[in-house]
């Protein structure tokens, strides 16, 4: 289904939340408003491929709908993992679930409903993924997170985080903004529908500088942090335990 969300005016009273209206258009949403998505994806898979573990986990978190999840799956052929997706929202679990079934993946595959700003547990981990998930998770929380990710990641194991960024230069971050919002017109959506989503989205995102994530993840006691992605004001970055 395409992204008409915020076509209606009511949805500007509202904040953003993954709720079944969402699930239901949020592959369209993530195509149109993520800037080379697929290419991220690949991104994902490949450099898991490189740091996967035999008989290990990967955690995908707010694995939402299950693209992540299913395009690990087609990537990497041997059964020698579990992929664990985890994600707060009822309605996108349904859609993943769903999907994995079709494929006949879900043996392969757990999904867990759990809420990352409470205690996570983390186990056997080679690789946990968060793309465009920590952005949501509330500030006073993410240093916990960050470090439930770190202990529950094996030796040599990867993080894989992709963000949302702002930055402290207000001109800089002035442009990309606007270049971001110009992608997103040439995307067909429309300026208003654009403000509108912004709108929802200022309560519940909460976007930190680049300096700022890998501080977080320094504190931690990651060994290696390096960007392997930058398009504007979206980035990512691979940690290594």
């Amino acid at each position: 289904m395409r992204d008409e969300l915020y076509k209606s005016t009511k949805k500007i009273l509202n904040n953003f939340n993954f709720n079944e209206d969402t699930a239901n258009v949020f592959n369209d949403m993530l195509k149109r408003s993520v800037p080379h998505y697929y290419e991220i994806q690949n991104m994902i898979c490949y450099i898991t491929k490189h740091f996967l573990q035999k008989n290990s986990n990967i955690y995908d978190l707010g694995c939402s709908t299950g693209n992540t999840l299913l395009n690990i799956l087609k990537e990497l052929k041997t059964p020698k993992f579990m992929l664990i997706g985890i994600d707060n929202s009822e309605p996108m679990l349904k859609k993943a679930k769903k999907r994995l079934r079709k494929l006949r993946s879900l043996n392969k595959c757990k999904l867990l409903k759990r809420n990352l700003n409470t205690q996570i547990d983390f186990q056997n981990a080679c690789i946990i993924i968060s793309s465009l998930t920590l952005q949501f998770i509330l500030p006073t929380n993410r240093k916990k997170l960050i470090s439930q990710i770190y202990n529950g990641l094996n030796k040599n194991g990867a993080f894989i985080l992709i963000e949302k960024i702002v930055f402290e230069n207000k001109k800089i971050n002035r442009t990309y903004t606007e270049l971001y919002y110009n992608f997103k017109i040439r995307k067909g959506y429309s300026k208003l529908e654009i403000l509108r989503k912004k709108r929802a989205l200022e309560k519940v995102l909460f976007p930190y500088r680049y300096e700022e994530n890998v501080k977080l993840l320094k504190e931690a006691g990651f060994r290696v942090i390096n960007e392997f992605l930058r398009w504007y004001n979206f980035c990512g970055i691979l940690a290594i335990k």
